[in-house]
């Protein structure tokens, strides 16, 4: 099997308020049949009816609430790129759960939690380069 992540599917409580978040953000999309679908580089971010993605993968939904046992990350240039986009998305409405500051890999991130509490980390991190294009390739540890 091929190691590859193709889509990322949020499932979200108010699909026009996420919607808005993300393209406050500065992310485009299309809507089609109550899902939204925005390229993220070489995949996809969903957002999709919380209720649905629960049902369509066979499922209970247990709420909201509480942490949702993952993150998503955005791997950036530099760390005036991390402050950029945390102060974008706290104008639209995210709370950062974790402040900017250096990190203990040489690097500098924050964390915010969208209106649905699903985390994002924005970091820089030296070690990890990016391509013209965005896509990340992992170093030799």
């Amino acid at each position: 099997m091929e190691q590859r992540i193709t889509l990322v599917t949020l499932g979200v409580t108010d699909l026009p308020r996420s919607k808005a978040f993300y393209e406050q953000l500065g992310w485009t999309g299309q809507e089609v049949d109550e899902t939204v679908f925005m390229q993220a580089g070489g995949s996809a971010l969903v957002l999709w009816s919380r209720a649905k993605l629960a049902e369509d993968s066979g499922v209970a939904d247990g709420g909201a609430a509480g942490f949702a046992g993952f993150t998503l990350a955005h791997n950036v240039r530099s760390s005036s790129e991390v402050d950029d986009i945390v102060a974008a998305a706290t104008a639209a409405g995210a709370t950062v759960t974790r402040p900017a500051s250096e990190t203990f890999y040489g690097g500098y991130a924050a964390c915010f939690a969208d209106p649905d509490g699903y985390i994002w980390e924005i970091a820089h991190n030296p070690g990890f380069k990016l391509a013209a294009d965005g896509s990340l390739t992992l170093p030799e540890f």
